[in-house]
């Protein structure tokens, strides 16, 4: 797609079916809100979570959101987006919770096999001790089904046993938005309202409704290291190893998490007008892109999910 077609194509595309997945988000938001007693909105600060709390701000207005936001923290974030985190959980004045893997370290219920191993994975013993502190029986989370496709195998409501484990072969059919909701002790749900979106369609909702995001999402210039296909950012927690030489990339994330685990990609694109270009012509997930953990085994992201992973 050349300069001069592209925006001839955008002005093409239309984004009226934003409409049909923003009012079945609302409506799964809503749901989760009378049918369970405490549930939390997973929030990162990232930008399926912004597109998710704006879509829980249409559903229940500003200052009204019946549950609180969840942050699971594994000191390894990026601080733009855990500021943003915090400064968009003030302005909606949505209650905030963050719960620390290093947390679960200094407990001994996280231990490491090496000081600079990625803690993503470790997220979910955090987690599921998060759940018990606070007895949550729905946890809310942005995952979209085109992401990855262990999450394809993911219900709108998918639940958990007691030991916060997923049985893809577990889960009810969910015909005519008829969902189940029901829980034995111990047990809860995971809740994805914006499932049936794509990368797309994220990016088309975010222009349309003008989703203040963490500037990491564009381009920006960064020293990076090609390693593996993928382009690692040279921080403190990944420092070019030898033989390997830095160098400045004008790049973008398409997802952001542990910084130990999420690349960016080489990108101009400013704006959400020009992610939603340049996403047109993508050819690999945002996550087959920018996420090496996702890259140690085809089944890396079921196994995580099968242990209590989000």
């Amino acid at each position: 797609m050349n300069a001069r077609t592209e925006p001839r194509l955008l002005a093409q595309i239309s984004n009226r079916h934003l409409d049909a997945l923003e009012e079945e988000a609302i409506f799964v938001l809503r749901e989760v809100a009378g049918a369970f007693e405490r549930p939390t909105l997973l929030f990162s600060g990232g930008k399926d979570s912004l597109v998710l709390l704006k879509c829980a701000e249409k559903a229940f207005g500003t200052g009204r959101i019946p549950y609180p936001l969840l942050m699971i923290d594994t000191g390894h974030n990026f601080p733009e987006v855990t500021a943003f985190r915090d400064f968009r959980a003030k302005q909606l004045g949505a209650e905030l919770i963050v719960r620390s893997v290093e947390d679960s370290m200094k407990r001994g219920t996280v231990r490491l096999a090496r000081p600079d191993e990625s803690r993503n994975a470790h997220q979910s013993v955090t987690l599921l001790e998060a759940i018990e502190e606070f007895r949550f029986d729905a946890l809310i989370g942005g995952a979209r089904r085109d992401e990855e496709k262990a999450r394809a195998k993911e219900r709108i409501f998918s639940h958990r046993d007691g030991f916060g484990q997923w049985q893809p072969k577990a889960q009810r059919p969910e015909l005519w938005t008829l969902f189940n909701t029901r829980l034995a002790p111990g047990e809860h749900f995971r809740v994805f309202p914006i499932s049936n979106w794509t990368e797309l369609d994220v990016w088309q909702y975010i222009e349309r409704e003008n989703i203040e995001l963490p500037a990491l999402y564009y381009a920006h210039r960064r020293q990076v290291i090609e390693r593996r296909g993928l382009l690692v950012p040279v921080t403190e927690l990944t420092p070019p190893k030898e033989n390997e030489e830095a160098v400045t990339r004008t790049v973008r994330f398409r997802t952001v998490g542990d910084i130990t685990c999420t690349c960016p990609v080489e990108s101009p694109a400013s704006n959400a007008s020009e992610v939603v270009a340049e996403t047109l012509r993508a050819e690999v997930s945002e996550r087959g892109a920018t996420r090496m953990d996702d890259k140690t085994s085809d089944a890396s992201m079921e196994k995580r999910k099968k242990d209590g992973y989000f």
